[in-house]
């Protein structure tokens, strides 16, 4: 019995239309594309915001150990009608911090404009102002960096490190075991955020009475000390001297 990839179906089609198909060829097509983009090509396509100096591979490996307090790592958990609420996880005491990201006006109203604002509440700029929002609440010493996969809601990357301080680090691609903690913690958030449920009708108590539960669950990881106690207790080792800067974690 003789096989054969989709990838040759494709190239005879194309060859047969002389590099671009015919009409009646391009109307069974679901995409309608009248010319075909190489598989090489696609794969090699990568972020315009993302450069070789700020991959994960640049990442200080004082982050890597854990030993020095303020590393984070951030994705989105995203619901249903493009719903999402942003997650930040610090590395070494597994602190948790949750970004508010409510839809913008005039989300789902009306039919999506081409190249428009992203007003589902999690583009770029939205996420930018809550990250800054919300790290801008911790001592300098927790703002050493960030570490986030590469998607899009990161493009105003270098807005953030000029804001908060924090230095922003990229993941390679299809690679969430390099933020594992955040992945991790991902998980025991959908306990109270379950996948296909609408994130919006959360709100910004809410997110903080789940993060206080969280910070306030003790980890064997942490020698059964709560992430908050682990928190406090690494600020007054860095403060200790008559200088102590104390993070809320119990409001």
């Amino acid at each position: 019995m003789m096989r054969i990839s989709h990838e040759a179906i494709y190239q005879a089609l194309f060859i047969q239309g002389r590099g671009a198909l015919r009409r009646e060829l391009t109307a069974c097509l679901r995409t309608g594309r009248t010319l075909r983009v190489p598989v090489a090509r696609t794969r090699k396509r990568g972020k315009s915001f993302i450069t070789p100096e700020i991959m994960i591979s640049q990442r200080p490996a004082e982050v890597a150990d854990r030993a020095v307090p303020g590393h984070w790592e951030g994705d989105l958990i995203i619901g249903l009608g493009g719903s999402a609420i942003g997650t930040l996880v610090e590395r070494t005491t597994r602190f948790t911090m949750l970004l508010h990201l409510p839809p913008m006006p005039g989300h789902a109203s009306g039919p999506r404009v081409k190249n428009g604002p992203a007003l589902a509440g999690h583009g770029a700029e939205a996420v930018r102002d809550a990250i800054a929002r919300t790290i801008a609440t911790l001592p300098a010493q927790l703002r050493r960096s960030l570490t986030w996969d590469q998607g899009a809601e990161m493009a105003q990357h270098a807005h953030i490190r000029i804001d908060t301080g924090l230095c922003v680090y990229f993941c390679d691609p299809r690679s969430p075991w390099q933020r594992g903690t955040n992945e991790n913690t991902n998980g025991l958030l959908r306990q109270y955020f379950p996948k296909g449920t609408d994130l919006t009708v959360h709100d910004a108590d809410t997110l903080a009475a789940v993060a206080l539960a969280l910070n306030s669950r003790p980890r064997k990881t942490l020698g059964w000390k709560t992430p908050a106690e682990a928190l406090d207790e690494r600020l007054q080792s860095i403060d200790k001297g008559g200088h102590e800067e104390a993070v809320a974690t119990t409001a």
